[in-house]
């Protein structure tokens, strides 16, 4: 089957021959395309033509699906087409047409549920030693031999430069071209379906890079006139002729669902997108999106600061979120085990045995409220019991490592045995699990931010940088210098690490207890109750969790998050059958260093 996704923006290939060309650029006063024709291997030009609301239209007869092109607006620069399907050289050089209907898929596909998303994030750039998506694909079998359903890529937006996270994406619908073709992500996704795994993509919709960016332009109402965001100016999703804005947005996520076949969309920081409108946009995008492709299972997860729960709602709701990464689940996390209070963390260094406790019951820990200039909430309110099947949980992510000034990652900062046990109460739990890359082996490799501006840009990231974490360098060392390729290089996976003997030790250990996930918990989670989950604490570092489902059962948990001995709790009859254990002694006196056990009571038992 082969599918095409229409749009107002853009190229679109006639099937008659030749193709028409669409620019919104309402502050225009005269556009002109300019194009390579083919038969003569020179530039040619053509006047577009105005239409109603700001659309200008051109039509080159004889384009192919390899045509380069580029706009030029009032005489000023040439520029590329903000809604690319393909730009090889990048956000300052022409864009390409490309034909939809070329990439012969193999594999038929229709999603799984998302009760069966065990996600894996990763950079493409940093994956492998290659950075492309081909040398990517060599890896999935490896991962869906772990036990990983869904593997998630980092924003694959092109951008300027040839390396970075992602997040400053200035042509949202062209993959980035250092990591291959369009046809090489859509060789990826269908040989990772063909696998059994579903394939999300992380979109940024709060903003546009600095390097490339031309929509100011010939489209400043792109921008807000009444908002502002972290990164400059505001997309414009709530003012005059934002109707064109939302559509571009949510024509993207359409884009990636269907002419590639992604599984999902990961929203980046919606807590940045400051919209007034009513339906706002992430309702109607979700809307839009469910109506589309009714007939398949997509997912959609958001990164929201704000923890808004009116947000979510389990079972792919219409104008609703499958999910959210769960931030507090990882801050009181990583402060009940590495004891750091900086930043953020502070708000979780009070009794964070006891708030790990409230998230894995109760999914948030804290309701919204605005941070001051330390990034501490400014009010600390208990946040209500939201359904755990909308959390995803994890101990690190790109954020979490990357953010900190020498990229460490948990394993840099505390015992392996801490790091295992992390691992497996990400996996054995029911919220929705996610692993950083590398983390399935123990990788010691940082991930550091990385950005390869250039000029005013680069030096101004570099003292961003040292204002930020200079404090935490060392007498006598250095920051990582975020524009320098050697920090690109360093924040590669060491793939060595994977097959020594810790690397094969920690990766059977997530075999084993995603097999237990497998046989256990996914049969369940439909079934998982919303309230009545509890946690006890036992001695210093101990808890005792049970989770409760609608028909009686429960699975239950009793983990020692400390490096020494606790003493057991009085017997509990109703404990059930054990499932799974780490370390656990065989008798119940007292619980061992750095051990848990899961176990499942079923209905009437």
């Amino acid at each position: 089957m082969k599918y095409r996704h229409d749009m107002p923006f853009g190229a679109r290939l006639d099937s008659r021959g030749g193709a028409e060309f669409r620019l919104w650029a309402p502050a225009a006063r005269q556009v002109v395309l300019h194009h390579d024709a083919s038969d003569s291997g020179m530039s040619a030009a053509v006047a577009a033509q105005p239409r109603h609301d700001g659309w200008w239209h051109a039509e080159i007869a004889q384009a192919t699906g390899a045509t380069r092109y580029q706009w030029q607006v009032d005489d000023g620069p040439r520029v590329p087409d903000p809604a690319s399907r393909s730009n090889p050289g990048g956000p300052h050089e022409a864009s390409e047409v490309t034909d939809p209907h070329h990439f012969d898929w193999q594999v038929p596909w229709q999603g799984m549920p998302w009760s069966e998303v065990v996600l894996y994030e990763l950079h493409v750039g940093t994956f492998t030693p290659q950075g492309t998506l081909a040398a990517a694909l060599q890896q999935l079998p490896r991962l869906r031999e772990l036990g990983i359903t869904a593997v998630e890529l980092m924003p694959l937006a092109c951008f300027g430069g040839h390396y970075g996270w992602g997040y400053d994406g200035v042509l949202p619908f062209a993959p980035h071209p250092d990591y291959g073709t369009p046809d090489d992500l859509k060789r990826f996704i269908d040989e990772a379906h063909a696998l059994g795994l579903m394939v999300f993509l992380d979109v940024v919709y709060n903003h546009f890079g600095p390097d490339g960016n031309y929509l100011g332009l010939y489209a400043p109402q792109f921008f807000s006139e009444k908002h502002t965001s972290p990164w400059g100016a505001a997309i414009n999703f709530d003012g005059d002729q934002s109707e064109a804005v939302r559509e571009f947005f949510i024509h993207n996520a359409m884009y990636w669902i269907g002419e590639f076949r992604f599984d999902g969309l990961r929203l980046d920081a919606v807590h940045a997108i400051i919209d007034d409108s009513h339906p706002g946009f992430l309702a109607e995008l979700s809307q839009r999106v469910r109506t589309a492709f009714a007939g398949r299972q997509v997912h959609l997860v958001l990164e929201n600061e704000k923890n808004q729960p009116e947000h979510l709602a389990p079972g792919a709701k219409p104008a609703r979120y499958d999910a959210q990464w769960n931030d507090d689940f990882h801050h009181a996390l990583h402060v009940l085990l590495t004891g750091e209070t900086k930043g953020y963390y502070a708000d979780y260094g009070t009794e964070p045995l006891a708030l790990v406790a409230r998230s894995l019951t109760n999914g948030y820990i804290f309701a919204h409220s605005e941070r001051d200039e330390h990034a501490r909430r400014r009010q600390v309110v208990a946040a209500g019991p939201e359904p755990l099947s909308t959390m995803v949980q994890f101990f690190g992510n790109h954020d979490q490592v990357g953010n900190r000034a020498f990229g460490e990652r948990l394993t840099q900062l505390v015992p392996a045995p801490a790091v295992e046990l992390a691992l497996l109460l990400t996996l054995l739990g029911p919220a929705t699990p996610l692993i950083f890359m590398g983390d399935e082996f123990g990788a010691t490799t940082p991930f550091l931010y990385f950005a390869d501006w250039q000029g005013e840009l680069r030096e101004a990231v570099r003292k961003g940088r040292l204002r930020e974490f200079g404090h935490e360098v060392p007498p006598g060392g250095t920051l990582p210098d975020p524009c320098d390729e050697s920090t690109f290089v360093r924040s590669r996976l060491d793939w060595k690490e994977a097959d020594s003997p810790q690397g094969q030790a920690r990766q059977a250990l997530m075999r084993e207890a995603l097999a237990v996930r497998e046989a256990w918990l996914t049969p369940r989670l439909d079934r998982l109750a919303r309230r009545g989950h509890s946690a006890q604490q036992v001695g210093s570092h101990g808890l005792r969790v049970r989770w409760q489902y609608d028909d009686g059962a429960q699975w239950l948990m009793d983990i020692n998050l400390g490096d020494g001995p606790i003493p057991a709790p009085a017997p509990d009859d109703s404990l059930g059958t054990l499932r799974f254990s780490h370390h656990w002694n065989s008798d119940d006196t007292t619980w061992a260093p750095w051990s848990a056990r899961w176990c499942l009571l079923e209905p009437n038992a």
